[in-house]
């Protein structure tokens, strides 16, 4: 009881906290906004005709901190998941190659000339294809019920025939026009982020997400061994699928729309399991709230902080890997 205790009062706070935070998104940036003109837009009540002010609120910031808010939740809870499932704490959302499938799909479109949403069409359909074609190597390998050892195999080769793929396409592009938007994009930004992208990939990373966190109890009975997780009528073949396929479906949304972000699905679990042990059930809505919070943090920073906007991967990278080194000294290595 004192372990769900502590849980909800965290909870609780990290929920005002993103709200707080949110907020202040809408207000910091190259346009700053006062508060008051913030509540006022926001509640409906501000006077006058349609300004700059409202332009920005409503079709830029409003639009690019919902999405940091899901991509964080989406990444962290797959990363979560993932690393439940196969018992590896450095597991993350592209195990199995989604990432770089998405990023093989962006940079094609971009190459073809495409808009913005037939890019994230593209990258979208690459980014599920490579988990289908992870099943569809590991079917018929350990019988009818491939190992998860065949099944990371099969997802390292398969994000390595991606990754060269991408490499081929950066390297037939147009070093002058082409090239840099390809390179720009798979660093990772929430800059383009519209309504039309948000209505592309909210309902994926919504369902994704719910569907990990509402087989988080599963989760608890996949660490155990597959005679007592079948006792205890677990069907481990169709919750792994499962947890699959929605923590790919999550990831490929993701990268789709905001390009490859690293560290989020790989940092906030541990930060989670930390502070609530190896309970799924604790752990995966934790990592939820943590990753809205951690990814919105991260993308104000990269907007704000000098006049021309930080790739977010970069900044990911800058604050989750001394994150991850206090992580490792302070518990003497990963919890799994």
């Amino acid at each position: 009881m004192e372990g769900k205790r502590k849980f909800i009062i965290w909870t609780v706070i990290m929920l005002i906290l993103i709200a707080v935070f949110s907020l202040v998104a809408l207000c910091v940036g190259q346009f700053s906004i006062e508060p008051a003109r913030v509540f006022k837009e926001l509640t409906g009540t501000a006077a006058g005709e349609k300004d700059n002010v409202r332009t920005v609120l409503f079709n830029i910031r409003l639009p690019r901190i919902g999405m940091a808010l899901l991509a964080g939740a989406g990444m962290a809870s797959s990363g979560a998941a993932f690393q439940s499932l196969f018992g590896n704490p450095l597991a993350t959302p592209d195990t199995l190659g989604v990432a770089n499938g998405a990023s093989f799909g962006a940079a094609l479109g971009i190459l073809l000339g495409g808009g913005q949403m037939e890019v994230q069409l593209v990258a979208l359909f690459f980014g599920l294809l490579s988990v289908i074609l992870v099943f569809t190597v590991t079917r018929g390998m350990g019988g009818r019920s491939p190992s998860l050892l065949m099944v990371i195999l099969a997802g390292m080769v398969i994000s390595s025939l991606f990754s060269a793929l991408v490499s081929l396409v950066k390297y037939v592009a147009d070093p002058q026009d082409v090239l840099p938007v390809i390179t720009f994009w798979l660093l990772g930004s929430f800059s383009g982020i519209t309504r039309n992208a948000i209505m592309l990939s909210a309902p994926l990373i919504l369902a994704g997400t719910v569907m990990i966190f509402l087989l988080r109890f599963r989760l608890n009975a996949l660490s155990l061994p597959e005679d007592e997780a079948r006792s205890l009528g677990v069907n481990l073949r169709r919750v792994r699928i499962l947890v699959i396929a929605a923590a790919a479906m999550t990831t490929a949304a993701v990268v789709s729309v905001c390009g490859v972000i690293g560290w989020v699905g790989l940092l906030i679990p541990h930060i989670s399991r930390m502070l609530f042990g190896n309970d799924n059930r604790l752990v995966v809505p934790a990592s939820v709230v943590s990753g809205a919070l951690f990814m919105l943090l991260v993308d104000t920073l990269a907007r704000t902080l000098t006049a021309s906007e930080i790739p977010v991967s970069i900044l990911t990278a800058v604050i989750g890997a001394p994150l991850f080194i206090i992580l490792l000294r302070r518990t003497g290595g990963l919890r799994q």
